[in-house]
């Protein structure tokens, strides 16, 4: 068995130039041929800049998900491990590009030279990444293998196109004179992005440079309280939740079935205040005081949320000082299972860590309200 689990590199890969906020239509299209109006309100509140599609001005794909993965673990294998050294891969998304087989062979698929090693997948949505984290720090720990690479990635944009609405808009167009797709299935056009992090762990810190040992990692569920809040593949109906399989085939398309959904109210309601009740929990359950804390990265899906969460803290008596978080979101977008990824390797070629500081992963789901945490230490 192996003492302790080390992260000992990062890469990224972003595909494409950076999307600004007027050139998003340019790339994802326009629903029903005019502009949105919802666009300009989520993107006020979300303060997101820039962020990366895997399509081009067509709304034509460049790379599928398992491409994009397969990426930053090919930047990681140049920066430190070779391909066929790597003993585990852990694959986490929200966005398979394909029902079966699983995402993380379809990864593997892509990496020719790394040999049958060990590929399990996680299917979630923001926590799926850390969900094969914490797979790959207990595979090291137990002594089964001496490294493991984890990769988180999404493609949302291959849901997001214009296309994928049209069909509902124009069943909207033949009831009304002014349609609109609902505010719920536009919203998320405007909040999410592409991308991939591969996170290299080791039985063993750098021989040379900084490491973060990975103390811990906790998981959360609220699903048996909370209500379906954010989903992709059905309808909810009064609270119910009919999959897609269930719908006649003409639903499909006809009410965009396959686009994202937020319930924004639920999201208000429970996002913050569950958050905060699960962050006193890994707190409490590891007698860990927030002032212990370095370097705080919450993983947030709009700046809005920002201050809610850090006035939710302070209530709470679990204040983190603002000075002490670390956020990439409006330079990159909200990449779901990747960015608490994308903020690490932020962070560690900052500049800003110092060997026994205390980095604080914090990670939340608000598909059906799940969070996750890890506390690591540089080394």
């Amino acid at each position: 068995m192996s003492e302790f689990v080390y992260i000992t590199k990062i890469a990224k890969f972003l595909p494409g130039p950076p999307v600004s906020n007027d050139e998003m239509e340019e790339y994802l299209g326009v629903i029903g041929g005019k502009k949105s109006r919802s666009k300009s309100i989520v993107l006020r509140n979300n303060g997101i800049k820039n962020r990366h599609y895997a399509l081009n001005k067509k709304s034509e794909p460049t790379h599928t998900n398992a491409a994009i993965a397969a990426e930053s673990v090919k930047k990681l294998s140049e920066a430190g491990i070779k391909q066929d050294a790597i003993e585990l891969m852990c694959c986490g998304t929200t966005t398979p590009d394909q029902v079966v087989p699983s995402h993380g062979v379809m990864v593997h698929g892509h990496l020719p030279e790394m040999k049958n090693s060990q590929v399990v997948s996680f299917h979630a949505v923001c926590c799926s990444g850390m969900h094969a984290f914490k797979y790959g720090y207990f595979s090291i720990k137990a002594g089964e293998t001496k490294n493991a690479v984890i990769s988180a990635s999404e493609r949302t944009s291959s849901v997001l196109k214009h296309q994928n609405f049209e069909e509902e808009n124009k069943k909207l167009e033949d009831m009304e004179s002014n349609p609109i797709i609902a505010f719920e299935k536009e919203f998320l056009r405007w909040m999410l992005s592409d991308g991939s992090a591969a996170v290299l762990l080791e039985d063993k810190p750098n021989a040379n440079g900084l490491s973060l040992k990975v103390e811990w990692i906790d998981t959360f569920s609220y699903a048996n309280e909370a209500e379906l809040c954010m989903y992709l593949g059905g309808e909810k109906y009064d609270g119910t939740f009919k999959p897609w399989a269930d719908h006649p085939v003409e639903d499909i398309l006809g009410k965009s079935l396959f686009a994202f959904k937020q319930d924004v109210k639920l999201l208000d309601k429970h996002v913050v205040s569950y958050g905060t009740k699960s962050f006193v929990k890994s707190l409490t359950k590891h007698n860990l005081k927030p002032e212990e804390i370095d370097h705080f990265l919450p993983h947030i899906s709009s700046m809005y949320f920002a201050d809610k969460v850090y006035n939710s803290f302070v209530e709470a008596g679990v204040e983190v000082k603002k000075d002490k978080w670390f956020l990439n979101l409006t330079e990159v977008g909200n990449v779901g299972a990747a960015s608490i990824f994308l903020a690490l390797e932020g962070l560690m070629g900052s500049g800003k860590l110092q060997k026994g500081q205390k980095v604080f992963l914090c990670v939340p789901e608000s598909a059906r309200f799940s969070y996750a945490y890890a506390l690591l230490t540089v080394c």
